[in-house]
């Protein structure tokens, strides 16, 4: 651990990660009595939930920056969405679409869309790699009228032609071991984010880290990437405008 870490550690400017507890209490000596009692109390902090009627009342535009703020300290973003297109890579129509279900007034819903495309920026910084896993299902969702649908399909086609984007499909015809569950997102290996019905939780415990991780790359295994990825989107997208020519 750095000694500004364990300085903004010390100041309570940033909370001990359970890794950091271990260290801690490794280096000065407790006995193995008192640093399983820490020990647990750090796992049991390790796991945050905030209700999204709390994220409201902050205000979902602030609550994207800060988001952002956490992507840019992040090397490596790792994300499986078996829900909706990732917030990386929505158009603004989707974007709209999603939080137009939240009751928002005109403004709140303009600022939220600006501070989420803000977000999507980083797509093109250096130094850093975007992993993205989306269930086929995702892109048949029509949450969006079918021509505006087809915009975001194409713009999901143009981003992982990008040097660092890995976007990865997983096929309703692959046979599966596992379920998706939820949607996740893993930062490095520091933080997941898991968002659920009721509330976002935040986990940090590096053992339940490594089960996302896991459970990511298993899925990431079974995906379909590059040109296949693409003509999988693509005949989506043809589907989509076949049927407006029949209407």
């Amino acid at each position: 651990m750095s000694r500004s870490k364990l300085s903004k550690i010390e100041n309570g400017n940033a909370a001990p990660s359970v890794t950091d507890v271990d260290c801690i209490l490794t280096a000065i000596g407790v006995s193995d009595e008192v640093k399983a009692e820490y020990m647990a109390a750090a796992r049991e902090a390790a796991t945050e939930a905030t209700a999204w009627r709390l994220i409201r009342r902050l205000g979902y535009s602030r609550k994207q920056q800060q988001v952002q703020a956490l992507e840019s300290q992040t090397t490596l973003l790792r994300l499986f969405q078996p829900s909706l297109i990732p917030g990386l890579l929505q158009t603004p129509e989707y974007i709209r679409a999603v939080f137009a279900r939240r009751d928002l007034t005109e403004a709140q819903l303009e600022r939220t869309i600006g501070a989420r495309l803000a977000r999507q920026n980083i797509l093109y910084s250096e130094g850093k790699t975007f992993r993205f896993i989306i269930t086929e299902s995702v892109l048949r969702w029509r949450i969006l009228p079918p021509l505006m649908m087809v915009g975001q399909l194409d713009r999901l086609i143009s981003i992982s032609r990008l040097p660092d984007v890995d976007i990865r499909i997983i096929t309703l015809s692959t046979p599966q071991t596992d379920f998706p569950g939820h949607s996740f997102s893993i930062k490095d290996d520091r933080t997941v984010t898991v968002e659920t019905v009721h509330a976002e939780t935040v986990v940090t415990d590096p053992r339940d880290i490594s089960l996302y991780a896991s459970k990511f790359e298993g899925f990431s295994g079974t995906a379909v990437s590059g040109g296949e990825m693409r003509a999988l989107i693509e005949g989506i997208r043809d589907e989509i405008l076949r049927e407006q020519e029949t209407d």
